[in-house]
């Protein structure tokens, strides 16, 4: 099974590092304007592959992406400190004008996984670009999982037991489905009253805070992220290869808010095979129609 990643920057290879290690495909495909970049890259991977998994990994051109099975989207301007994502949305926007007709071309059939911020406008975006294809961006899965660690801190349990969602924008406006999330089956408060540990208002805004502030605290101390993006890049991708059926907050058209956000979403082969808006409270649900709002001039202004 062969992927494809167009962008060999920090989240690019890092996600390509993490599908070799994970042993998540057997053929991983580096493709970069800067070609001496993707050519380092692919080597430096690929060094790892003998005391790994095995996987075959190269660096190339766009025609080197046929037969891919999925191509990541990871190509694009970086984010910079203090930046927002929206901010990036016109130079990034120009480069995928340019970048998925080429992806599209070459790797018909391929499910296309959209990396690069701000990822729910991109999403949007390719699809126009590429209607042919099955198109999903990395949306929430990683807010989702930095959520759940955080929970699982407090919870002082392992992160896996934690089963927590962010909906909407990957971005400021982003929703914590507080309603919906559980530690071992049980919601979060009655988790922690049942082990007797803490658990106020306090808590839960520190929680929230620290859920939404995560990526601009890493890129105030190392200038980007890459490790938690690149590892989420490659679950999602195993889970169209492997054909899981898994449910993820990945970001694709949603018809009842008219724009592409994070709902959970059962993720098989052929992209996503269907979408769950789950039960919210009132609150929760007038907090995704203004991320919604959010994203809607989003769109507007990249058409």
């Amino acid at each position: 099974m062969k992927v494809g990643i167009v962008g060999a920057g920090l989240v690019g290879a890092t996600a390509a590092y993490a599908l070799t290690l994970r042993d998540s495909c057997s053929e991983v495909v580096l493709v970069d304007q800067d070609t001496e970049r993707a050519r380092a890259e692919a080597l430096d991977i690929a060094h790892a592959s003998p005391i790994s998994h095995g996987a075959r990994v190269s660096s190339g051109d766009y025609p080197d992406l046929s037969g891919s099975r999925v191509v990541m989207i990871a190509a694009g301007a970086n984010q910079k400190p203090g930046e927002g994502r929206l901010e990036l949305l016109d130079r990034n926007a120009a480069i995928f004008r340019m970048v998925i007709p080429q992806v599209a071309q070459h790797a018909p059939g391929a499910v296309l996984l959209i990396a690069t911020n701000p990822v729910d406008a991109l999403t949007d975006l390719t699809v126009r670009l590429a209607p042919d294809h099955a198109v999903m961006g990395s949306g929430t899965v990683l807010d989702s999982a930095r959520l759940r660690y955080l929970i699982a801190q407090r919870a002082r349990v392992d992160a896996t037991n934690v089963h927590a969602y962010v909906l909407g924008e990957h971005g400021d406006s982003e929703v914590i489905a507080w309603s919906t999330a559980t530690v071992a089956g049980l919601p979060v408060a009655e988790f922690m009253r049942a082990r007797g540990l803490p658990w106020t208002p306090e808590i839960r805004a520190e929680i929230e805070a620290g859920t939404r502030d995560a990526a601009a605290s890493i890129i105030g101390g190392k200038r980007a992220t890459y490790y938690g993006i690149g590892a989420a890049l490659a679950r999602i991708t195993e889970r169209v290869l492997g054909d899981r059926r898994a449910v993820l907050t990945v970001s694709a058209p949603t018809p009842e808010y008219g724009v592409s956000l994070s709902v959970p979403r059962i993720v098989a082969s052929g992209g996503i095979e269907a979408s769950i808006l789950p039960q919210l409270t009132d609150d929760e649900k007038a907090a995704l129609e203004r991320s919604a709002a959010v994203l809607r001039e989003t769109l507007a202004r990249v058409e």
